[in-house]
Order: structure tokens, then sequence, then C-alpha cells
């Protein structure tokens, strides 16, 4: 089943209770998005505007697992990522 699984980079766009995230891909779809086991602490950080890479199935595109994140700061007139893991 993991073989299946594709990757996708979407942007947080709001911050649910129990580690999950309302998630919106590039193309406008919006889903849910959450981290599992020990990496929820590692994710604590994450806000809305911040930068993730999911993890979905073509069975059930409206749930994604979060495999990393960003935050993007701006700094002067320079943008400068931050890789949160």
């Amino acid at each position: 089943m993991l073989e299946e699984a594709f990757r996708v980079e979407g942007r947080v766009i709001e911050a649910l209770p129990n580690g999950t995230f309302r998630a919106e891909l590039a193309n406008g779809h919006r889903l849910t998005a959450f981290v599992t086991g020990r990496t929820k602490k590692d994710f604590a950080g994450l806000q809305p505007g911040d930068k993730v890479k999911l993890q979905l199935t073509p069975y059930d595109l409206s749930v994604g697992r979060i495999l990393a994140g960003t935050k993007e700061f701006k700094n002067e007139s320079q943008s400068v990522s931050q890789k949160i893991v």
C-alpha cells in the first residue's frame, strides 16, 4: 500500500486540535493533514502559512500525512526558509 502513496507540497491554512491541520495544495484542493506518533512534538511549531510536504493515497484524497515542514521568514527583502524536523 505504501508504494501507491504519493507526495505533494502544500501550505497549512488552519491548526486543528490533536495534531491535525487543514492544508491546501497548489491546485486549491483542501484536506485534513495529521502528524503521527513521535513526530507530533517536532511539528508543534507549525502555524498557518507554513509550507509542508504531504503523503496522500489515491484511496482517500481528503486526508494526508505531514512528512516535513518549513517556516518562511522575511528578512529585509530576502526570504529565508528554515526546515522544521
